[in-house]
C-alpha cells in the first residue's frame, strides 16, 4: 500500500510525457480555443489538456503547439450538461471552461445577448452532468448534484458553495466551502498518509477496503495521523484557504488500483 500511496502522490508532482510516432500537432491560431480545437479533431477538451499537461485552458496563446490525442483516447463526447447557478454568466462560464461566449451560444442555439437564468441547463464543454447545482452556503440546497441512484451527492464538507471538476494532470473535484469547517471522511478505512503537500495544503489519504484511496486536500490543519482508523463522518481536518483562488477549497480525488474514479460516483460507506 505504501507503494500505491506514493504512486498517487507522484501524480501531484509530474505527469510523464510520452511521444508517439506520427503524432498530430496543431499550431494554435488567433481566436481558437481548446474546445474549438477538440471539436475539430473529434476528441474531448479534457483529453487535450491532459495530454499537454495544461492546467488552465485560458493560458493558451496563438502559435503554441498542441499535441492532439487519438480519437480512441480522446473519446467522442465533447460537452456535458451544466445547471446554471446564481450569478453565472456566459462570459464567466466561457472563462471557466476555456471556450468562448460565441461557442456557448452556438452549441446551445442561443441568441446574442441571451441572459442565463439560475436553474436552467445548458451544454458546456468539459462539464459533467449534475455536478454544477450547489448553491448557497451551509448546505447543498435543493439543486444539489445527484448520484445515479437519485440520492444527492454527499461531499466531505457541508458548507458547499460550488463544486467543479479538475481536469488536466489530475482528475477530481474542488469544492468551495467555509474556512475552518470540518473535512470529514466519506468512508471507513485507514489513514495511509497525512501531512502538507505543496499546492494542496495539508492532505489526508484514506484507504478504503476494495482498493480505493480517497485523497482529501486543502486542509489548513489535520485531525488525523498516519495509521489512524476512521469511520464515515470522522473529522480529518479543517478546511483552509487555497492560495491560488483565495477561497476555502477542498481538493478531493478518488483512485482505485491507481486509476482515477469520478468522486461523485465513488462509494460512500
Amino acid at each position: 500500500m505504501k507503494r500505491a500511496c506514493l504512486l498517487i502522490l507522484g501524480v501531484f508532482v509530474f505527469l510523464p510525457v510520452f511521444v508517439f510516432p506520427e503524432e498530430t500537432v496543431h499550431v494554435m491560431q488567433k481566436g481558437e480555443t481548446i474546445y474549438s480545437l477538440a471539436r475539430s479533431y473529434g476528441v474531448t477538451p479534457a483529453a487535450v489538456l491532459s495530454l499537454n499537461g495544461i492546467e488552465d485552458p485560458r493560458s493558451i496563446k496563438a502559435g503554441q503547439r498542441i499535441r492532439i490525442p487519438s480519437a480512441e483516447t480522446g473519446e467522442k463526447k465533447t460537452s456535458g450538461e451544466y445547471r446554471v447557478e446564481k450569478n453565472d454568466t456566459l462570459y464567466s462560464l466561457a472563462r471557466r471552461y476555456g471556450t468562448t461566449v460565441a461557442e456557448l451560444l452556438d452549441m446551445n442555439g442561443l441568441a446574442p445577448g441571451y441572459v442565463l437564468k439560475a436553474g436552467e441547463k445548458i451544454r458546456v464543454p468539459g462539464a459533467t452532468p449534475d455536478l454544477a447545482g450547489n448553491t448557497g452556503t451551509g448546505g447543498s440546497g435543493t439543486n444539489a448534484p445527484e448520484r445515479p441512484s437519485g440520492d444527492p451527492v454527499k461531499w466531505p464538507i457541508t458548507g458547499v458553495r460550488e463544486v467543479s471538476y479538475i481536469t488536466g494532470k489530475l482528475y477530481g473535484v474542488q469544492v468551495t466551502g467555509e474556512r475552518q469547517e470540518p473535512v470529514k471522511s466519506l468512508t471507513r478505512g485507514t489513514v495511509v498518509s497525512a501531512g502538507p503537500y505543496r499546492g494542496f495544503g495539508r492532505v489526508a489519504i484514506v484507504q478504503m477496503p476494495g482498493g480505493y484511496l480517497y485523497v482529501y486536500g486543502g486542509c489548513e490543519t489535520l485531525s488525523v495521523k498516519e495509521g489512524d482508523k476512521v469511520a464515515p463522518g470522522t473529522e480529518l481536518g479543517k478546511l483552509g484557504i487555497d492560495v491560488k483562488s483565495a477561497k476555502p477549497q477542498l481538493f478531493f480525488f478518488v483512485y482505485r488500483s491507481n486509476n482515477p474514479v469520478d468522486p461523485a460516483k465513488a462509494p460512500r460507506a
